[in-house]
Protein backbone atom coordinates (compact mmCIF):
# COMPACT_ATOMS: atom_id res chain seq x y z
CA UNK A 1 0.00 0.00 0.00
CA UNK A 2 1.24 3.85 -0.93
CA UNK A 3 2.03 6.40 1.62
CA UNK A 4 -1.33 7.60 2.14
CA UNK A 5 -3.12 4.77 3.68
CA UNK A 6 -0.16 5.11 6.11
CA UNK A 7 -0.58 8.64 6.74
CA UNK A 8 -1.41 9.83 9.80
CA UNK A 9 -0.86 13.63 10.49
CA UNK A 10 -3.46 16.08 9.83
CA UNK A 11 -3.06 19.27 7.96
CA UNK A 12 -2.36 22.23 10.43
CA UNK A 13 -6.06 24.41 10.84
CA UNK A 14 -5.96 27.81 9.00
CA UNK A 15 -4.86 28.88 6.17
CA UNK A 16 -6.47 27.22 2.63
CA UNK A 17 -7.38 24.02 4.12
CA UNK A 18 -10.29 25.85 6.19
CA UNK A 19 -13.22 27.93 5.52
CA UNK A 20 -12.42 31.64 6.90
CA UNK A 21 -13.72 32.51 10.61
CA UNK A 22 -16.20 35.41 8.62
CA UNK A 23 -17.77 32.84 6.04
CA UNK A 24 -18.26 30.43 9.49
CA UNK A 25 -19.74 33.21 11.12
CA UNK A 26 -21.99 34.15 7.96
CA UNK A 27 -22.98 30.26 7.41
CA UNK A 28 -23.93 29.90 11.08
CA UNK A 29 -25.99 33.42 10.49
CA UNK A 30 -28.18 31.32 8.20
CA UNK A 31 -28.69 28.68 10.02
CA UNK A 32 -31.76 29.85 11.77
CA UNK A 33 -33.83 30.49 8.25
CA UNK A 34 -32.40 27.69 6.56
CA UNK A 35 -33.56 25.30 8.87
CA UNK A 36 -36.94 26.97 9.53
CA UNK A 37 -37.26 26.88 5.74
CA UNK A 38 -36.32 22.84 5.35
CA UNK A 39 -39.87 21.81 5.14
CA UNK A 40 -40.55 24.53 2.68
CA UNK A 41 -37.96 23.66 0.40
CA UNK A 42 -38.57 20.26 0.49
CA UNK A 43 -42.81 20.60 -0.87
CA UNK A 44 -41.11 23.17 -3.63
CA UNK A 45 -39.07 20.57 -4.36
CA UNK A 46 -35.95 23.23 -5.35
CA UNK A 47 -33.86 25.65 -3.55
CA UNK A 48 -35.08 29.38 -3.49
CA UNK A 49 -33.49 31.54 -5.43
CA UNK A 50 -33.34 34.20 -2.40
CA UNK A 51 -31.79 31.09 -0.17
CA UNK A 52 -29.08 30.52 -3.00
CA UNK A 53 -28.54 34.54 -3.10
CA UNK A 54 -27.64 34.69 0.66
CA UNK A 55 -25.51 31.99 0.51
CA UNK A 56 -23.70 33.72 -2.23
CA UNK A 57 -23.72 36.76 -0.58
CA UNK A 58 -21.72 34.50 2.41
CA UNK A 59 -18.61 34.02 -0.17
CA UNK A 60 -19.40 30.02 -0.27
CA UNK A 61 -19.72 29.60 -4.45
CA UNK A 62 -15.83 31.64 -4.54
CA UNK A 63 -14.19 28.94 -2.14
CA UNK A 64 -12.31 27.02 -4.63
CA UNK A 65 -13.29 29.04 -8.07
CA UNK A 66 -10.06 30.92 -9.96
CA UNK A 67 -8.55 34.26 -8.14
CA UNK A 68 -8.59 35.85 -11.92
CA UNK A 69 -12.63 35.75 -11.58
CA UNK A 70 -12.68 36.73 -8.10
CA UNK A 71 -12.62 34.08 -6.33
CA UNK A 72 -10.63 32.61 -3.57
CA UNK A 73 -8.70 29.13 -4.97
CA UNK A 74 -8.88 27.72 -1.29
CA UNK A 75 -8.80 23.65 -1.01
CA UNK A 76 -11.63 21.48 -0.83
CA UNK A 77 -11.28 21.00 2.72
CA UNK A 78 -12.17 24.79 3.33
CA UNK A 79 -15.43 24.07 0.93
CA UNK A 80 -16.49 20.80 2.50
CA UNK A 81 -15.89 21.98 6.07
CA UNK A 82 -18.32 24.89 4.88
CA UNK A 83 -20.92 22.82 3.33
CA UNK A 84 -21.24 20.49 6.68
CA UNK A 85 -21.99 23.58 8.41
CA UNK A 86 -24.52 24.30 5.74
CA UNK A 87 -25.89 20.39 5.93
CA UNK A 88 -26.31 20.35 10.04
CA UNK A 89 -29.84 22.45 9.00
CA UNK A 90 -31.01 22.05 5.47
CA UNK A 91 -29.67 18.95 3.55
CA UNK A 92 -30.99 19.59 0.50
CA UNK A 93 -29.30 23.35 0.40
CA UNK A 94 -25.94 22.03 1.26
CA UNK A 95 -26.46 19.25 -1.66
CA UNK A 96 -27.20 21.84 -4.25
CA UNK A 97 -24.73 24.75 -2.91
CA UNK A 98 -21.71 22.23 -2.29
CA UNK A 99 -22.35 20.86 -5.88
CA UNK A 100 -22.76 24.35 -7.56
CA UNK A 101 -19.64 25.22 -5.33
CA UNK A 102 -17.65 22.11 -6.56
CA UNK A 103 -18.28 22.69 -10.00
CA UNK A 104 -16.34 26.30 -10.13
CA UNK A 105 -13.86 24.23 -9.89
CA UNK A 106 -14.58 21.31 -12.38
CA UNK A 107 -15.37 24.43 -14.69
CA UNK A 108 -11.44 25.65 -13.75
CA UNK A 109 -10.33 22.69 -15.48
CA UNK A 110 -12.03 23.66 -18.75
CA UNK A 111 -9.90 25.21 -21.69
CA UNK A 112 -9.08 28.89 -20.64
CA UNK A 113 -11.61 30.13 -23.87
CA UNK A 114 -14.56 27.76 -22.06
CA UNK A 115 -13.55 29.47 -18.47
CA UNK A 116 -14.46 32.95 -20.30
CA UNK A 117 -17.32 31.79 -22.15
CA UNK A 118 -19.26 31.54 -18.91
CA UNK A 119 -17.14 33.88 -16.06
CA UNK A 120 -16.23 36.31 -18.80
CA UNK A 121 -20.05 37.11 -19.62
CA UNK A 122 -21.36 36.78 -15.91
CA UNK A 123 -18.06 35.81 -13.04
CA UNK A 124 -21.46 34.92 -10.80
CA UNK A 125 -22.49 32.30 -12.94
CA UNK A 126 -22.94 28.86 -11.60
CA UNK A 127 -23.29 25.63 -13.28
CA UNK A 128 -24.99 21.94 -12.64
CA UNK A 129 -24.45 18.46 -14.03
CA UNK A 130 -25.51 15.14 -15.10
CA UNK A 131 -22.52 12.98 -14.67
CA UNK A 132 -23.62 9.58 -16.46
CA UNK A 133 -22.71 10.05 -20.63
CA UNK A 134 -26.93 10.08 -21.50
CA UNK A 135 -26.03 10.38 -25.41
CA UNK A 136 -23.41 9.93 -28.33
CA UNK A 137 -22.19 13.32 -29.20
CA UNK A 138 -21.80 13.83 -33.09
CA UNK A 139 -19.06 15.42 -34.98
CA UNK A 140 -19.67 18.77 -36.46
CA UNK A 141 -17.47 21.69 -37.46
CA UNK A 142 -15.59 22.77 -35.06
CA UNK A 143 -17.26 21.03 -32.44
CA UNK A 144 -19.72 18.73 -32.01
CA UNK A 145 -24.02 18.29 -32.10
CA UNK A 146 -25.82 16.96 -28.62
CA UNK A 147 -28.84 15.70 -28.36
CA UNK A 148 -30.73 13.69 -25.27
CA UNK A 149 -31.66 13.53 -21.65
CA UNK A 150 -29.34 14.31 -19.00
CA UNK A 151 -31.32 13.06 -15.45
CA UNK A 152 -30.38 13.72 -11.66
CA UNK A 153 -28.93 17.27 -12.40
CA UNK A 154 -29.44 19.31 -9.28
CA UNK A 155 -29.94 22.70 -8.79
CA UNK A 156 -30.62 22.72 -12.35
CA UNK A 157 -33.16 25.93 -11.78
CA UNK A 158 -30.04 27.57 -9.81
CA UNK A 159 -28.24 27.48 -12.74
CA UNK A 160 -27.23 29.17 -15.75
CA UNK A 161 -24.71 26.44 -17.47
CA UNK A 162 -24.39 22.79 -17.25
CA UNK A 163 -22.34 20.28 -17.78
CA UNK A 164 -23.95 17.44 -19.83
CA UNK A 165 -21.76 14.30 -19.76
CA UNK A 166 -21.63 12.20 -23.77
CA UNK A 167 -19.89 9.88 -25.73
CA UNK A 168 -17.24 11.65 -28.12
CA UNK A 169 -14.98 10.89 -30.63
CA UNK A 170 -11.15 10.41 -29.14
CA UNK A 171 -8.94 12.92 -30.18
CA UNK A 172 -6.17 10.62 -31.56
CA UNK A 173 -8.34 8.22 -32.96
CA UNK A 174 -11.75 9.05 -34.09
CA UNK A 175 -13.67 5.63 -34.42
CA UNK A 176 -13.38 5.24 -30.76
CA UNK A 177 -15.31 6.96 -27.93
CA UNK A 178 -14.39 8.03 -24.65
CA UNK A 179 -16.65 10.01 -21.85
CA UNK A 180 -16.16 13.55 -21.59
CA UNK A 181 -18.17 17.10 -19.85
CA UNK A 182 -19.44 19.27 -22.56
CA UNK A 183 -20.60 22.92 -21.46
CA UNK A 184 -23.96 24.16 -22.28
CA UNK A 185 -25.56 27.35 -21.17
CA UNK A 186 -29.48 27.20 -19.97
CA UNK A 187 -30.48 29.05 -23.31
CA UNK A 188 -29.82 25.64 -25.12
CA UNK A 189 -31.81 23.30 -22.95
CA UNK A 190 -35.34 22.39 -21.23
CA UNK A 191 -35.76 21.54 -17.74
CA UNK A 192 -38.48 18.70 -17.31
CA UNK A 193 -39.83 17.85 -14.04
CA UNK A 194 -38.94 14.58 -12.95
CA UNK A 195 -38.26 14.95 -9.41
CA UNK A 196 -40.60 13.71 -7.32
CA UNK A 197 -38.72 11.51 -4.51
CA UNK A 198 -38.35 11.19 -0.56
CA UNK A 199 -35.57 12.17 -0.28
CA UNK A 200 -33.46 15.52 -0.99
CA UNK A 201 -36.83 16.60 -1.97
CA UNK A 202 -35.38 19.89 -1.91
CA UNK A 203 -32.57 19.39 -5.05
CA UNK A 204 -34.52 20.12 -7.84
CA UNK A 205 -32.50 17.26 -9.45
CA UNK A 206 -34.72 17.22 -12.25
CA UNK A 207 -33.68 16.34 -16.19
CA UNK A 208 -32.38 18.59 -19.09
CA UNK A 209 -33.34 18.23 -22.35
CA UNK A 210 -31.37 18.90 -25.58
CA UNK A 211 -32.56 18.67 -29.00
CA UNK A 212 -29.53 19.36 -31.64
CA UNK A 213 -27.46 21.66 -30.01
CA UNK A 214 -24.33 22.69 -30.77
CA UNK A 215 -20.98 22.62 -28.48
CA UNK A 216 -18.08 24.68 -29.28
CA UNK A 217 -14.99 21.90 -29.59
CA UNK A 218 -13.18 24.29 -26.65
CA UNK A 219 -16.23 23.37 -24.29
CA UNK A 220 -15.45 19.70 -23.70
CA UNK A 221 -13.08 18.27 -20.67
CA UNK A 222 -12.58 14.32 -20.95
CA UNK A 223 -13.32 11.88 -18.63
CA UNK A 224 -10.01 10.64 -18.95
CA UNK A 225 -8.84 14.45 -18.30
CA UNK A 226 -10.09 15.42 -14.90
CA UNK A 227 -10.03 12.23 -13.20
CA UNK A 228 -6.48 11.97 -13.37
CA UNK A 229 -5.89 15.94 -13.01
CA UNK A 230 -4.23 16.49 -16.28
CA UNK A 231 -6.82 19.00 -17.78
CA UNK A 232 -6.16 22.44 -19.70
CA UNK A 233 -7.23 24.39 -16.28
CA UNK A 234 -4.40 22.74 -14.21
CA UNK A 235 -1.78 23.50 -16.93
CA UNK A 236 -3.42 27.31 -17.41
CA UNK A 237 -2.95 27.99 -13.38
CA UNK A 238 -0.18 26.23 -12.86
CA UNK A 239 0.76 28.42 -10.25
CA UNK A 240 -2.36 26.96 -8.34
CA UNK A 241 -1.90 22.76 -7.36
CA UNK A 242 -5.36 22.30 -6.10
CA UNK A 243 -6.74 22.69 -10.01
CA UNK A 244 -4.42 19.15 -10.65
CA UNK A 245 -6.43 17.13 -8.21
CA UNK A 246 -8.08 14.33 -9.89
CA UNK A 247 -11.90 15.16 -9.79
CA UNK A 248 -13.29 11.63 -8.00
CA UNK A 249 -11.15 12.57 -5.06
CA UNK A 250 -12.70 15.71 -4.11
CA UNK A 251 -16.23 16.07 -6.09
CA UNK A 252 -17.72 12.88 -4.03
CA UNK A 253 -16.60 14.37 -0.70
CA UNK A 254 -19.00 17.46 -1.19
CA UNK A 255 -22.17 14.98 -1.89
CA UNK A 256 -20.77 12.83 1.52
CA UNK A 257 -20.26 15.92 3.40
CA UNK A 258 -24.56 16.06 3.27
CA UNK A 259 -24.62 13.28 5.24
CA UNK A 260 -22.47 14.02 7.08
CA UNK A 261 -23.48 17.07 8.47
CA UNK A 262 -27.28 16.15 8.29
CA UNK A 263 -26.30 13.44 10.69
CA UNK A 264 -24.80 16.12 13.45
CA UNK A 265 -27.69 18.38 12.80
CA UNK A 266 -29.69 15.49 13.50
CA UNK A 267 -27.69 14.71 16.71
CA UNK A 268 -27.72 18.10 17.86
CA UNK A 269 -31.72 18.06 17.54
CA UNK A 270 -32.15 14.69 19.25
CA UNK A 271 -30.44 15.57 22.12
CA UNK A 272 -31.97 18.93 22.15
CA UNK A 273 -35.24 17.40 22.41
CA UNK A 274 -34.56 14.31 24.13
CA UNK A 275 -32.72 16.11 26.91
CA UNK A 276 -36.35 17.48 28.38
CA UNK A 277 -38.51 15.17 27.05
CA UNK A 278 -40.85 12.47 29.67
CA UNK A 279 -42.02 9.01 28.50
CA UNK A 280 -45.89 9.24 27.93
CA UNK A 281 -46.44 5.80 27.27
CA UNK A 282 -49.15 3.94 29.61
CA UNK A 283 -47.73 0.27 28.70
CA UNK A 284 -44.08 1.17 29.22
CA UNK A 285 -44.92 3.51 32.02
CA UNK A 286 -45.00 7.16 32.03
CA UNK A 287 -43.54 10.35 33.72
CA UNK A 288 -39.84 8.72 33.03
CA UNK A 289 -36.72 11.13 31.80
CA UNK A 290 -35.99 9.64 28.53
CA UNK A 291 -32.59 10.78 29.00
CA UNK A 292 -31.89 8.31 32.08
CA UNK A 293 -32.53 5.31 29.75
CA UNK A 294 -29.02 3.38 29.00
CA UNK A 295 -30.57 2.76 25.30
CA UNK A 296 -31.11 6.20 24.59
CA UNK A 297 -27.74 7.07 26.09
CA UNK A 298 -25.96 4.49 24.15
CA UNK A 299 -27.62 5.49 21.06
CA UNK A 300 -26.73 9.37 21.49
CA UNK A 301 -22.63 7.88 21.89
CA UNK A 302 -23.03 6.08 18.32
CA UNK A 303 -24.58 8.24 16.35
CA UNK A 304 -22.26 11.06 17.80
CA UNK A 305 -18.67 9.12 17.58
CA UNK A 306 -19.94 7.96 13.85
CA UNK A 307 -20.59 11.71 12.58
CA UNK A 308 -17.28 12.55 14.35
CA UNK A 309 -15.33 10.15 12.51
CA UNK A 310 -17.21 10.52 9.22
CA UNK A 311 -15.99 14.31 9.50
CA UNK A 312 -12.53 13.47 10.47
CA UNK A 313 -11.91 10.97 7.42
CA UNK A 314 -13.37 13.20 4.62
CA UNK A 315 -11.38 16.58 6.02
CA UNK A 316 -8.23 14.36 6.83
CA UNK A 317 -8.12 12.72 3.03
CA UNK A 318 -9.08 15.58 1.84
CA UNK A 319 -5.80 17.74 3.70
CA UNK A 320 -3.29 14.87 2.31
CA UNK A 321 -4.67 14.38 -1.01
CA UNK A 322 -4.08 18.56 -1.50
CA UNK A 323 -0.46 18.45 0.48
CA UNK A 324 0.33 15.63 -1.47
CA UNK A 325 -0.07 17.68 -5.00
CA UNK A 326 0.91 20.66 -3.35
CA UNK A 327 4.45 18.86 -2.32
CA UNK A 328 4.64 17.98 -6.35
CA UNK A 329 4.01 14.58 -5.90
CA UNK A 330 1.38 12.64 -8.49
CA UNK A 331 -1.82 11.54 -7.07
CA UNK A 332 -1.65 7.57 -7.91
CA UNK A 333 -4.84 5.41 -8.60
CA UNK A 334 -4.74 3.75 -4.95
CA UNK A 335 -4.73 7.01 -3.49
CA UNK A 336 -7.40 7.64 -5.56
CA UNK A 337 -9.19 4.57 -4.37
CA UNK A 338 -8.24 5.20 -0.75
CA UNK A 339 -9.79 8.78 -1.23
CA UNK A 340 -13.14 7.28 -2.61
CA UNK A 341 -13.20 4.65 0.10
CA UNK A 342 -13.38 7.42 2.43
CA UNK A 343 -16.21 9.04 1.22
CA UNK A 344 -18.20 6.17 1.34
CA UNK A 345 -17.74 5.12 4.10
CA UNK A 346 -17.97 8.63 6.02
CA UNK A 347 -22.21 8.14 4.52
CA UNK A 348 -21.64 4.76 5.96
CA UNK A 349 -21.21 6.30 9.08
CA UNK A 350 -23.44 8.71 8.66
CA UNK A 351 -26.46 6.28 8.30
CA UNK A 352 -25.13 4.84 11.05
CA UNK A 353 -25.41 7.56 13.03
CA UNK A 354 -28.87 8.54 11.79
CA UNK A 355 -30.80 4.86 12.21
CA UNK A 356 -29.35 5.17 15.78
CA UNK A 357 -31.46 8.00 16.61
CA UNK A 358 -34.25 7.75 14.44
CA UNK A 359 -35.51 4.32 15.59
CA UNK A 360 -35.99 5.97 18.91
CA UNK A 361 -37.78 8.91 18.10
CA UNK A 362 -41.36 7.19 18.89
CA UNK A 363 -44.93 8.67 17.27
CA UNK A 364 -43.35 12.16 17.05
CA UNK A 365 -40.49 11.35 14.72
CA UNK A 366 -43.21 10.50 11.84
CA UNK A 367 -44.33 14.33 11.61
CA UNK A 368 -43.24 15.60 8.30
CA UNK A 369 -41.82 18.23 9.74
CA UNK A 370 -39.14 16.59 11.92
CA UNK A 371 -35.96 17.54 12.17
CA UNK A 372 -34.83 13.77 12.86
CA UNK A 373 -36.95 11.89 10.26
CA UNK A 374 -36.04 14.36 7.53
CA UNK A 375 -32.45 13.64 7.97
CA UNK A 376 -32.92 9.85 8.11
CA UNK A 377 -34.90 10.67 4.37
CA UNK A 378 -31.94 12.93 3.00
CA UNK A 379 -28.91 10.65 4.46
CA UNK A 380 -30.55 7.60 2.94
CA UNK A 381 -30.57 9.46 -0.50
CA UNK A 382 -26.93 10.04 -0.33
CA UNK A 383 -26.34 6.78 0.35
CA UNK A 384 -28.25 6.01 -2.61
CA UNK A 385 -25.58 7.79 -5.13
CA UNK A 386 -23.67 5.72 -6.76
CA UNK A 387 -20.83 7.47 -6.21
CA UNK A 388 -21.31 6.86 -1.99
CA UNK A 389 -22.68 2.80 -2.89
CA UNK A 390 -20.68 1.10 -0.31
CA UNK A 391 -21.12 -2.29 -1.65
CA UNK A 392 -19.47 -0.39 -4.90
CA UNK A 393 -17.33 1.48 -3.27
CA UNK A 394 -16.02 -1.06 -0.85
CA UNK A 395 -15.37 -3.96 -3.46
CA UNK A 396 -13.44 -1.59 -5.68
CA UNK A 397 -11.48 -0.92 -2.23
CA UNK A 398 -11.11 -4.59 -1.58
CA UNK A 399 -10.73 -5.64 -5.14
CA UNK A 400 -6.94 -3.30 -5.16
CA UNK A 401 -5.78 -4.42 -1.36
CA UNK A 402 -6.08 -8.47 -2.48
CA UNK A 403 -4.05 -7.24 -5.87
CA UNK A 404 -7.13 -7.98 -8.29
CA UNK A 405 -7.73 -5.13 -10.78
CA UNK A 406 -10.18 -2.18 -9.08
CA UNK A 407 -13.45 -2.31 -11.17
CA UNK A 408 -15.59 1.14 -10.69
CA UNK A 409 -14.92 5.03 -10.56
CA UNK A 410 -11.75 6.39 -9.31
Amino acid sequence: MSSFAEHAILSPPGGTDAPSPPLVAALRELAPGLRAAAREVEAARRIPAAHMELVRATGFFDLVKPAAYGGAEQSFAALVEANLLLAQHCASTAWVCGLLAAHQWLLAGFPAEAQHDVWGADPDALLCGSYAPASRAQPAPGGLRLSGSWSFASGCENARWALCAAMVPCADDPSRLEPAFLLVPATDYRIVDTWNVVGLAGTGSKTLVLDDVYVPAHRLLTFAQTTSGNTPGAAHYRQVPGYRIPMLTVIPSCLASVAVGAAQGALDEYVAVTSGRVTRGAVAGAHQKMAEFATVQLRVAEAAASADAAREILLRDLRWVTARVGGGHAVTEEDRIVCRRGQSFAVSLALRAIEALNASTGGAGLQMDNPVQRAWRDINAVGRHISMNWDAVGTMYGQMALGLTPRGQY
